[in-house]
């Protein structure tokens, strides 16, 4: 996908380009500096000192010399100062400058850390803000996978009233729902959870049960029964004829198939052509690469993962009723025993598409990221 969070160490990853916090003068650093000139070697060094100093505000570019990265962005971020010195523009300028040095450089990916949010003491939260407002904007114009690279939990941090509004909802429905399915199990199992009942009670609960799952193994019976000699059921009758049935032929099976429903690719194209936006407007906003659009354009079977199922149904604004319908078509469901669903639920129940927002709440639960 073109833009995406992880949590590892920035001197591992194969990205074209990695930034590094850069001290203003050519010197190793505290942090990210020295973890990066540590694994690079001592040729790095000696190259950032022919560069010189570097603003605040500015990047400069280095081989990667030791490093998986080809290339080095060093970007010098401001120090924070309580926010009344244009820290705020300052570092966008880091993150624009830095972004603009990899296209210049021909990446086809870079990988970022919270630039400032270190030792320079930016708060992490609106670090976060403007780190993604600048990877938002980049991207609208541009083919790139950009990596935010989070080394612990204690890096990164997301708005604290989102995350314990989205805590308090997992919380009340996950709960409520692992209930549920503990109420589905045997009678001994949910016995556990039963108020208490006289033996006279018990008796009749249990025939009341048995009755009732009696009547469901008859529905089952009834409802796959095979039709009798010489009456083939019809697929407008809404059944297969079983395997080996008279009648039940090639040309029956083609007949049931022509009544089935759209699938994914065929459905999503329907929708965006419905929406009045442009394919590439709409595969930028799920956070999918135009290659894997292209795959999905082409080939009317095409079955994507189901982040990307529901990527594409932020994109399009599809309330909870129309998501359901476009994961379906792609095999998949929303579950309340899934944190993964849940979350996807809240965001989508109130109306929010912001993929940015959902992913850094879905990163902070450590669920896996929407998108390809």
């Amino acid at each position: 996908m073109p833009f995406s969070i992880v949590r590892n160490d920035i001197t591992r990853m194969k990205a074209d380009a990695i930034v590094n916090t850069a001290n203003p003068r050519p010197v190793v650093g505290a942090g990210t500096d020295a973890a990066v000139h540590r694994a690079a070697g001592p040729d790095l060094l000696e190259a950032r000192r022919a560069i010189g100093d570097i603003p605040v505000g500015h990047t400069a570019v280095t081989p990667g010399f030791g490093l998986p990265a080809r290339h080095v962005i060093h970007a010098v971020g401001p120090v924070w100062q309580g926010g009344e010195a244009g820290e705020e523009a300052l570092l966008r300028q880091c993150y624009d400058s830095a972004l603009a040095r990899a296209a210049a450089l021909g990446c086809a990916s870079v990988a970022f850390p919270l630039l400032s949010a270190g030792t320079y003491g930016f708060p992490r939260d609106r670090a976060l803000r403007v780190a993604e407002s600048a990877f938002r904007a980049f991207l609208a114009d541009h083919e790139m996978m950009i990596w935010l690279v989070v080394f612990d939990k204690g890096s990164f941090a997301v708005s604290e009233v989102l995350f314990r509004a989205v805590e308090s909802f997992l919380d009340e429905t996950y709960v409520e729902e692992k209930l549920k399915e503990e109420y589905r199990g045997s009678r001994r199992e949910r016995g556990a959870f039963r108020p208490f009942r006289s033996p006279r009670r018990e008796e009749a609960a249990r025939r009341q049960e048995e009755e009732r799952e009696a009547v469901l193994s008859d529905s089952v019976i009834l409802s796959s029964a095979p039709a009798a000699p010489g009456i083939p059921i019809r697929p407008e009758e809404g059944k297969i004829p079983p395997l080996g049935a008279a009648g039940a032929g090639e040309e029956d099976l083609n007949a049931w198939l022509r009544q089935m429903d759209r699938g994914f690719s065929e459905t999503l194209l329907s929708l965006i052509d419905a929406s009045g936006e442009t394919d590439a407007a709409v595969y930028k906003r799920a956070n999918v690469d135009r290659k894997l659009f292209s795959k999905i354009r082409s080939n009317p079977d095409y079955r994507p993962s189901k982040p990307t199922a529901l990527a594409f149904a932020f994109a399009l604004g599809l309330d909870l009723e129309g998501t359901r319908d476009l994961l379906a078509r792609a095999g998949y469901a929303l579950s309340h025993s899934s944190k993964f669903d849940l979350i996807v639920e809240y965001f989508l129940s109130r109306g929010v598409y912001d993929l940015f927002q959902v992913n850094e709440i879905l990163f902070s639960f450590d669920q896996p990221l929407i998108g390809a």
